[in-house]
């Protein structure tokens, strides 16, 4: 067996190289050495371990890697955690991580550590928008993406039938592995473990305030971004075992032991049976409340003020289920007659849907059936979940910014709007690859840089307001400053205020908690 400590004793006496000019980097971590590539001017390391195999240790916490010796290769990305749909090979063992830098030296560069979307079960760190190069060239900043247990081998909470007591959580648990990481080795990299940033997008928002909540997690980074991640509530444990009972039945298991043994492929088959309380999708699985990890939930029933220190930024999109009614909205058939039909399987605030209609069309009189279908689902699913985020923070004094994305999607002569992950492509700077689908015009290419100089000065200082972007205040709820990031940026006070009203008298129900 390797002698850790003497491993590590002897790599603190090596430093980061980058080897003679124009040779392949390699950087040293606290488990061993690594070599990257050398890309547009950037250093890039893809598929670097920060985790055991997990295995043999399902339903568990990871632990770390062993050291090794030699130099590992990090030039291809690592497996992504089993899953349904899998479009990338899968794995248990899928705890990697993917650096982009400018230099392995002692700059001292903010790191902004991101986490994908997919919900809680799908996706992985090696999508092509995550790509970080053009923001460590724009901002002289250390990028990290990374991958981590998802759907039931990642949040399936197991603990009330003989199962781990962390199970629910697991996935998260993995986020907080990959940040001690970042904690201990990001220097060597160029960056500073004092200046860490996380963010990320629909499922990676919802984990980023989800870490906000847990007290293992916060003090790992010290600015954050949630980009619609409408996390308020997590999964409730009584409802959590529900689903895992049923899961566990699906492939064939006895018990909690037996779940632990069984071929990988038998479980993802599961995973894609119909949620059995929603009696639609997949079964979803999320952050739990363990009362073990996950002490209370993000938002409920207020904002943690153990995180009020934390700078946030809360964002959305002005058009969010554009992407899930696409095919709807570019067919073109919403009809007065067939509308309330189709918003009631989008909205999860309980008002009445001829109510909500009737509103929307005194409001909006030139609107079509499509334009209200795309308007009152958002408004009535996923908007007011940022809304809460926002206001419950503002409650506690802590510093907030609100930013609604305007900028529509060209396909379709613009019938989508600005939809749900429309602004990946626009933070990362990246809309030149064609599934930003934002188009690489002129006036996508101005809004991203503003978009991305606005989340590298949050990480780099914990404010976003800066050069070339109006001045953006904290959210509050006087008077609702948010930030429209359109082909004008500005800033408007209380924007689709009647919309928010309108929804405001029913409760809000996190989809899948």
């Amino acid at each position: 067996m390797i002698d850790r400590r003497a491993v590590l004793a002897g790599m603190a006496a090596l430093p980061a190289t980058t080897g003679a000019r124009g040779a392949d980097p390699i950087a040293t971590t606290t488990y061993g050495r690594v070599r990257g590539l050398r890309e547009d001017g950037v250093l890039v390391f893809r598929g670097i371990r920060y985790g055991a195999d997990t295995a043999p240790r399902r339903f568990r916490r990871a632990l770390p890697p062993q050291p090794w010796t030699g130099v590992a290769d990090a030039t291809r990305y690592g497996a992504a955690s089993p899953q349904t749909k899998a479009e990338e090979p899968t794995s248990e063992d899928c705890l990697f991580l993917n650096v982009w830098t400018p230099a392995l030296d002692a700059g001292k560069r903010p790191v902004m550590v991101y986490f994908h979307g997919g919900a809680h079960a799908h996706g992985s760190g090696s999508d092509p928008l995550y790509d970080g190069k053009r923001l460590v060239r724009r901002g002289d900043v250390v990028v990290v993406t990374l991958n981590h247990r998802l759907a039931g081998l990642g949040y399936a909470y197991l603990a009330q039938i003989g199962g781990p007591a962390e199970s629910g959580n697991v996935g998260n648990l993995d986020i907080v592995l990959a940040l001690q990481w970042v904690r201990d080795n990001i220097a060597r990299f160029g960056g500073d473990p004092e200046r860490v940033m996380i963010f990320g997008q629909s499922g990676g928002g919802a984990k980023v305030v989800t870490l906000m909540a847990m007290a293992e997690a916060r003090p790992l980074f010290h600015a954050a971004a949630t980009m619609s991640g409408q996390h308020v509530t997590a999964a409730g444990p009584n409802h959590a075992t529900a689903r895992a009972k049923a899961w566990m039945a699906k492939a064939g298991a006895r018990d909690a032991a037996e779940l632990a043994t069984l071929p990988v492929e038998r479980l993802v088959a599961a995973m894609a049976m119909t949620d059995p309380l929603e009696g639609k999708g997949e079964i979803s699985f999320t952050s739990t409340l363990d009362h073990t990890i996950l002490l209370r939930h993000p938002f409920y029933p207020d904002a943690p003020r153990e995180a009020a220190h934390i700078p946030l930024i809360v964002g959305n999109t002005h058009d969010e289920t554009g992407l899930w009614i696409e095919a709807m909205l570019k067919r073109g058939d919403t009809t007065w007659a067939n509308l309330p039909e189709r918003l009631m399987t989008q909205m999860t605030r309980d008002v009445g849907v001829d109510h909500v209609i009737a509103r929307y069309r005194e409001l909006y009189p030139q609107r079509t059936p499509g334009q209200v279908l795309l308007a009152a689902s958002t408004a009535g699913r996923s908007w007011p979940g940022h809304l809460i985020q926002a206001e419950e923070r503002a409650k506690i004094g802590a510093p907030t910014w609100m930013y609604q994305l305007d900028f529509p999607a060209p396909e379709a002569g613009g019938v989508l709007g600005a939809f749900h992950s429309l602004d990946i492509g626009l933070v990362f700077d990246n809309t030149a690859i064609t599934n930003a689908r934002t188009g690489n015009g002129v006036d996508a290419q101005r809004l991203a840089g503003r978009m991305a100089d606005a989340f590298i000065r949050l990480a780099r200082k914990g404010d976003p307001n800066g050069a070339g972007l109006p001045a953006w205040p904290h959210y509050d709820l006087a008077r609702r400053s948010t930030m429209i990031f359109d082909r004008q940026i500005r800033v408007e006070s209380d924007p689709r205020r009647d919309e928010r009203l309108l929804f405001a008298v029913a409760p809000y129900i996190k989809p899948g908690g």
